[in-house]
């Protein structure tokens, strides 16, 4: 259930174009997402819609804090009203930091997608949990080669196959 809900957050949240993903490009990406670091959106062919992701979340930090509030209420009503204002902009400064968070979470989770997707049409042979790193071993190799963009998928076949 939390995968289809995932599913359908990601499916409202981008825009994904039907374009299939350059070879070259997706081995960019996958290098990037190994590293963990951020993948351009624009060569994976995803864009994301902010307001849609500032409504999904707002739904979500509503789900999280009404029965926070309702748990809590009357602990703050008998409390000083300082501890009530000092915990409210916490609250609020926590659910505008977290946003950020989710964002990447949101963009992470699509760039895999993405990956995989892209991963099938250039290597169907191979599953993507197996041999992703070696591909990007050997992509790796194949840039201090300097080889060109023709000859790229040939030099990863033949250095998957020994």
């Amino acid at each position: 259930m939390l995968l289809s809900l995932k599913q359908k957050i990601i499916d409202y949240v981008f825009t994904v174009s039907k374009q299939p993903i350059l070879l070259k490009d997706l081995l960019i990406a996958n290098s990037q997402y190994l590293e963990k670091l951020h993948v351009d959106p624009v060569k994976l062919g995803f864009r994301l819609k902010v307001s849609r992701a500032y409504l999904v979340y707002i739904v979500l930090v509503i789900l999280f804090t009404v029965p926070f509030t309702t748990i809590t209420h009357n602990l703050f009503a008998n409390l000083d009203p300082h501890v009530s204002i000092i915990v409210a902009m916490v609250l609020t400064a926590v659910v505008f930091i977290f946003f950020n968070f989710f964002r990447v979470w949101l963009v992470d989770q699509i760039a895999l997608s993405q990956i995989k997707k892209g991963w099938q049409i250039h290597f169907p042979f191979f599953p993507y949990n197996e041999y992703n790193k070696k591909i990007n071993e050997i992509f790796q190799q194949s840039n201090k080669l300097e080889l060109q963009k023709k000859d790229l998928q040939k030099y990863i076949l033949d250095n998957l196959a020994d």
